[in-house]
């Protein structure tokens, strides 16, 4: 029997995009204009490409969904003050790979005040640039500086009396970044979603594993689900790590067999609507703890707990991970696989032998998110709306020198968390993390 369908959330509105432009160009003047570059089709091999996604920024204040677009904001300016190129209309190539919208669609469907089609971006460029004493773009862009430097270079030489190039290049990432950092309701539906969407996928992997399969197995469960559900695959390279690969923080191979005893670690996540959900949940591939396992968990398990209740706002992420290392630290020497103070193990780094990232980063349109994590030289503080994972884990070598019952064990549990004005939400509470929880799903399948 196929799973039920969830209901979708609503797409963003034509009003919100618009007003995303419109609080971007609030902060620049009307001498300045902001060059954005859509992303490309990227080959996979030879004349087939990999499947299209939008760049974020462009995607944050247009939602236009084709390649090789260019945005500008060019506040001010009486014709309207967006302006897109995008590909152009042609039956030949639309009859192989479906409809483009072209510049009346790119009208029509996404509220943009003019559109021009890609073969008059040469001729129309300069023209809309002139007078633009800076231009902010994606300075870290190669291809955004290259056109920005023609542009100028064009209007620089120009013949024409009266011409004003660009005189500066301003970087538009660090203005566009921090207006992303806080999501509207809107962005949170559809992060709602995505979160659900990995939830059930997650859930599914827990009732399908057992002794035999292959990791590969489990990410075809995984991402069965995320297209079952309408996202448009992973947010990111799914990890499906069993036994030692576990320990592999970046572990994407997937390809070693499942074996009874042992633990797997998934850390996957849904897209939907560009928006990702990142779970990652530990299991026993058999359904059932063993003693060292669920010891080391336990340990896991409540320094997640007590980092997703420390999320609020006025809070800040440094905060919660020193939370998380204090608390991974006395587990660690209450197990014996450190000795000593849990002060002075902080002090001396020697939890970062079993600990070796933060506890939370950013999450949006980008799996690591944009945005900043300090504000004015300090960790800011968590503000409604910010959406961060909690994810500590534990990841032992598989070392002579530590007890034996817990080497090789990788273990990380991670939720995504919405700030609210009260407190936090969880995005992804439908797959559970509790080890009787855990047991009583995978046993009953």
């Amino acid at each position: 029997m196929h799973p039920e369908t969830l209901p979708r959330p609503a797409p963003i509105t034509i009003d919100e995009y618009r007003d995303r432009r419109r609080a971007l160009m609030d902060r620049l003047s009307v001498e300045s204009a902001v060059l954005l570059p859509g992303a490309a089709l990227v080959t996979r091999s030879r004349d087939s490409e990999f499947p299209f996604r939008q760049d974020s920024d462009v995607h944050y204040l247009t939602g236009f969904p084709e390649p090789e677009a260019l945005l500008l904001l060019l506040p001010g300016r009486e014709d309207g003050d967006s302006v897109l190129f995008c590909q152009d209309r042609d039956p030949t190539r639309e009859a192989w790979a479906g409809i483009r919208l072209g510049a009346e669609g790119a009208v029509r469907e996404h509220g943009i005040d003019q559109a021009f089609e890609n073969a008059e971006r040469d001729a129309k460029l300069a023209e809309l640039l002139d007078g633009r004493t800076t231009l902010y773009l994606p300075l870290g862009d190669a291809e955004a500086l290259a056109l920005a430097e023609e542009v100028r270079a064009e209007l620089a030489g120009g013949a024409r009396r009266g011409v004003v190039a660009p005189s500066a290049f301003a970087d538009v990432s660090e203005l566009l970044h921090e207006q992303r950092l806080c999501k509207s309701e809107a962005e949170l539906a559809l992060m709602r979603h995505a979160g659900a969407i990995s939830a059930r996928a997650h859930v599914r992997a827990m009732r399908t594993a057992r002794p035999g399969l292959m990791e590969w197995q489990l990410q075809a469960e995984l991402e069965h689900e995320f297209r079952w559900q309408g996202g448009s695959g992973p947010a990111y390279a799914s990890i499906v790590g069993g036994g030692i690969n576990a320990c592999v923080l970046h572990y994407i191979e997937n390809h070693a067999p499942l074996e009874d005893g042992a633990l797997v670690l998934i850390d996957a996540g849904a897209e939907f609507g560009l928006y990702a959900g990142d779970i990652s949940r530990t299991f026993p591939v058999n359904g059932r703890f063993s003693e060292a396992q669920r010891a080391l968990y336990e340990v896991v398990l409540a320094a997640q707990e007590r980092a997703v209740a420390a999320v609020r706002p006025g809070a800040t992420l440094a905060m919660i991970h020193e939370g998380v290392v204090r608390d991974l630290t006395g587990g660690l020497i209450e197990l014996g696989l450190l000795e000593g103070d849990v002060q002075a193990r902080i002090d001396d780094g020697s939890y970062k032998l079993f600990y070796l990232h933060s506890t939370s980063h950013w999450l949006g349109l980008d799996v690591h998110d944009v945005g900043a994590y300090r504000h004015e030289g300090h960790p800011r503080p968590l503000l409604p709306g910010m959406v961060l994972t909690v994810e500590p884990g534990l990841y032992v070598p598989a070392d002579n020198d530590l007890p034996e019952a817990f080497r090789g064990i990788g273990i990380r549990i991670e939720d995504d968390v919405v700030v609210t004005p009260d407190g936090h939400e969880v995005l992804t509470a439908g797959v559970p993390k509790r080890v009787a929880d855990i047991e009583s799903l995978m046993n009953s399948k």
